[in-house]
């Protein structure tokens, strides 16, 4: 069932964990209304979502600028998590992670949640969409152009995208 905040694709919900939840995560014990699919949280969860944890301890819930988790409508089992880093930097952009676990990768869940969190995105002011990945995950590399992310730059180790509306 999706909560306020929560954003619907076709085959998804992007469920906007409050820091209870988070802190299920990061302990790895689902709570009684929890559906985790068989290997969630993983690892790449866990440090997501530490991460969200991490910015509430500072300065409070960034909702609707926080973590969400991507839950499958079918069975409304979490496969995996969508991130922001924060709210909006100062020209109004935010920088996204995301990941599925193992088991789900390859179905296009990935790129429905991103392209569901940057049709979102839009109509919260957010003039744009950063992201970022390993030279080498060509994998993720797909996923961000196919939400519509470009190329911008890169370094020894990370290549940069970005959609800005």
């Amino acid at each position: 069932m999706a909560a306020p905040g929560d954003v619907g694709t076709a085959r998804l919900v992007l469920h906007a964990l409050t820091p209870d939840e988070a802190e299920r995560v990061v302990a790895g014990e689902p709570g009684p209304g929890d559906r985790w699919a068989p290997g969630y949280p993983d690892a790449f969860d866990v440090k997501g979502v530490s991460s969200y944890l991490a910015v509430c301890s500072i300065s409070g819930d960034p909702a609707p600028f926080g973590t969400y988790e991507i839950r499958r409508r079918s069975d409304g089992c979490a496969i995996g998590g969508l991130g922001l880093h924060g709210p909006p930097a100062a020209d109004e952009t935010v920088t996204v992670g995301y990941s599925v676990i193992a088991s789900q990768r390859g179905n296009g869940y990935a790129t429905e949640a991103l392209r569901g969190l940057v049709a979102r995105l839009r109509t919260l002011g957010v003039t744009g969409v950063r992201a970022d990945t390993d030279l080498d995950n060509t994998v993720s590399q797909r996923v961000l152009k196919a939400a519509g992310l470009r190329v911008i730059g890169e370094d020894a180790r990370l290549r940069y995208y970005a959609l800005l509306f």
